[in-house]
């Protein structure tokens, strides 16, 4: 009986390794043919060992006009996005996680079905108001738009963060005069960090893969960034650059990389005063 349990436990547990590393080899096969192609000039669809290892398709691409620009369009429209959609998004949260209102509960289950709706859906009203506003072709105007899409979402996560930040460390600020803004500032924010980066990394990233807003939103070349400019490499009557198009893939990656190791200690140091109201 103990040796019939045992076998089909192994048995389970077998079955799960296997599925596990179907779906690793899903995720992995990707990332190894955008490194093998980046090496490769005559790279096509398939998975294979380059003949020569060669960086002529890096060479290729940066330059200006196809890598550098974009790249830092990309960055001054996402970075702007993100601190936009930070910032709303705390001082939102903040009175959505320390007063209580009748109210909170409608507003967040509007925000939750704010962050259901198709971008598809409401960007022919919006490129009218655009027009109609003169943001059209504009970097702000991309900037407001990508920061309102990511706001609800922003404030959800960063209400949930902020609940876990113990009130009492405020209410003693208070008594030392503090006001709300102050103890929010000084207090609530350093203190939840790991959420902070979280909203940030979420909002930066989804951001930076977005083609859709700035395809329509903004009409000059020179204003592209890099998730439009990528189009690029896909030639006419089915022709595509492989080996260009993994090796711009790479360039194109290492921002939301590097942003990500650089707030990776936020995301694990946890509350650090969080037991300071305890014992």
């Amino acid at each position: 009986m103990a040796r019939s349990l045992a076998s089909r436990r192994s048995s389970h547990r077998l079955a799960a390794d296997a599925g596990l590393l179907v779906v690793a080899a899903a995720f992995v096969l990707p990332l190894v043919w955008v490194v093998l192609s980046s090496l490769d000039t005559g790279a096509d669809l398939r998975v294979k060992v380059p003949d020569g290892i060669t960086l002529d398709n890096f060479d290729a691409v940066l330059t200006p006009e196809i890598t550098f620009t974009p790249l830092l369009n990309s960055l001054l429209l996402c970075g702007g996005g993100t601190a936009l959609t930070v910032v709303c998004a705390a001082l939102a949260a903040y009175p959505l996680s320390r007063f209580r209102s009748r109210f909170n509960r409608p507003f967040l289950l509007t925000i939750l079905f704010a962050t259901s709706l198709p971008i598809t859906a409401i960007m022919v009203p919006v490129y009218a108001l655009f027009v109609r506003v003169n943001l059209i072709d504009t970097m702000q105007g991309t900037i407001f738009f990508f920061a309102a899409s990511q706001l609800p979402f922003a404030i959800w996560l960063m209400k949930n963060f902020m609940d876990g930040v113990p009130k009492e460390l405020e209410e003693a600020a208070w008594t030392d005069g503090a006001s709300s803004l102050q103890s929010l500032v000084r207090i609530v924010l350093p203190l939840m960090g790991p959420g902070v980066a979280v909203v940030t990394v979420f909002s930066f990233v989804m951001m930076w893969g977005n083609f859709f807003v700035p395809f329509m939103l903004l009409l000059t070349p020179d204003q592209m960034p890099a998730s439009v400019s990528i189009n690029d490499f896909f030639g006419n009557r089915g022709m595509v650059a492989y080996g260009q198009l993994a090796a711009f893939s790479i360039v194109y990656s290492t921002p939301v990389i590097l942003l990500y190791v650089l707030i990776s200690r936020r995301l694990g140091s946890g509350f650090a005063l969080g037991g300071a109201v305890k014992g």
